[in-house]
């Protein structure tokens, strides 16, 4: 997903810094109004920026020239933290991981942003959100939520790639040629990523619900539905 610099034109790298500065601008809104509510939601997305970096560091080289395959920790961070305030996160991990790593590039910053902390972290969110609508256990949730928000940031890193350097090539043909160029190793590290979403947000439930006051068990909504 860490597209280096160099791989994008100034013309599409400027477009997706412009795309990814309209999600960027409300998360801080919310990081500033969230912190102004509750001063422990401070340490808390410190605690998630970690993870992310960490989780997002652990690449693999893959077959798409200027890019790599790693698993993103975004749709766990939207879960706990918000979809607003991950793209802000990521975009802070993403800038820290070319200046110190070697990961990404500058220039590429708005568009990692976008398909790691916007599309993966949005598309992992409402995964969640949909499938505990339907009263789905938690861990099933947060399951189907990494895997999810974890192939769709690379199905929009493979379109961003694509959109900029298809040529003469059909842009749908393209596309789908980079993304399965990802597939052999991103496959596993979606699997992975869903085994590991939901066995941190079930721990964090069962041990430290105070983390996360809005997310309540199956048998604890249940319940409040039957006493009304």
């Amino acid at each position: 997903m860490h597209i280096e610099d160099g791989v994008l034109p100034p013309k599409a790298w400027g477009m997706w810094y412009g795309i990814a500065t309209l999600f960027v601008i409300p998360g801080l809104r919310e990081v500033k109004k969230r912190v102004q509510e509750n001063l422990a939601y401070k340490p808390l997305l410190a605690m998630v920026g970690v993870a992310v970096f960490v989780i997002s560091a652990m690449h693999l080289p893959v077959p798409v020239t200027g890019s790599c395959s790693h698993p993103c920790g975004t749709p766990l961070a939207a879960i706990i933290v918000g979809p607003l305030a991950t793209t802000v996160i990521s975009a802070i991990v993403l800038f820290f991981q070319a200046i110190f790593l070697g990961h990404g590039g500058i220039t590429t910053i708005g568009a990692n942003t976008f398909s790691m902390g916007i599309v993966g972290g949005i598309s992992g969110y409402l995964s969640w959100k949909i499938l505990r609508l339907f009263r789905s256990p938690i861990w099933l949730a947060a399951g189907v939520a990494g895997f999810v928000g974890d192939l769709a940031t690379y199905l929009t890193s493979a379109f961003e790639l694509a959109l900029s350097l298809h040529g003469h090539v059909p842009l749908i043909k393209q596309w789908m040629v980079f993304f399965l160029g990802y597939g052999p190793t991103q496959l596993p590290l979606a699997i992975g990523e869903a085994v590991f979403t939901a066995a941190v947000l079930q721990v964090m439930v069962n041990r430290r619900p105070d983390l996360l006051p809005r997310i309540k068990p199956v048998k604890e909504v249940e319940a409040h539905a039957a006493s009304i």
